[in-house]
């Protein structure tokens, strides 16, 4: 589906946020999750959500998955849209109790799709945000996409140094915290030497 390919040299369990105290779910807008975790799983969507970022605030998403926590430090400088999107599926639970479908060594590990078949997705697409792009490197997160402009859920995290030469065709978005790199490398030690799933499941508990 147009997803980051081994072929070119070569993707939270709670989203947390720490932000102003603006960001309070009596100044979100309609269709913006409640900030602190309340709202009700909800996995379809018709439509991109409204802004529901606070101007200047920091966002971390905690990855809680079956073979450790991953601290994501999120960029909405570098991709506004997508950390919105990012922070309001994982505020839905839209990630919580899934599995990454794709894991290939030395590349990447592909997350963010309900259905684990690579197919799936919110039921809304959003653009690119290229024009900041400052490389890839081990720990990367960014977007899967099918084409440009086809942004939605699924996201991967960079394992390797194959995954740290992909093209910057990818909405990097955000960046792994240095002290659980150890989780990406046990993570890539699961990933399968070829094109496809895990050796064994890598699931998301939470976002």
């Amino acid at each position: 589906c147009g997803d980051p390919s081994p072929g070119t040299t070569a993707g939270a369990a709670a989203a947390s946020s720490t932000s102003p105290s603006a960001d309070t779910d009596a100044a979100l807008p309609a269709g913006c999750a409640a900030a602190d975790g309340s709202s009700a799983k909800q996995q379809e969507f018709t439509e991109y959500p409204p802004m529901c970022l606070a101007d200047g605030a920091t966002y971390v998403a905690v990855i809680e998955t079956n073979h450790g926590t991953l601290h994501i430090n999120l960029r909405p400088e570098v991709a506004p849209l997508t950390v919105n999107s990012f922070v309001n599926l994982a505020r839905f639970h839209y990630f919580d109790a899934t599995t990454c479908h794709r894991a290939i060594q030395y590349f990447v590990v592909q997350c963010g799709d309900p259905t684990a078949t690579g197919t799936g997705g919110p039921g809304y697409e959003f653009a690119d945000e290229l024009a900041k792009f400052d490389g890839y490197r081990i720990g990367s997160v960014a977007m899967a996409n099918a084409g440009p402009g086809t942004n939605g859920s699924q996201f991967f995290i960079i394992t390797g140094d194959n995954g740290a030469a992909l093209p910057a065709n990818y909405t990097l978005f955000g960046q792994v915290d240095d002290d659980d790199l150890g989780v990406v490398a046990a993570l890539d030690a699961l990933a399968n030497p070829n094109d496809g799933p895990p050796l064994e499941p890598i699931d998301i508990t939470s976002i």
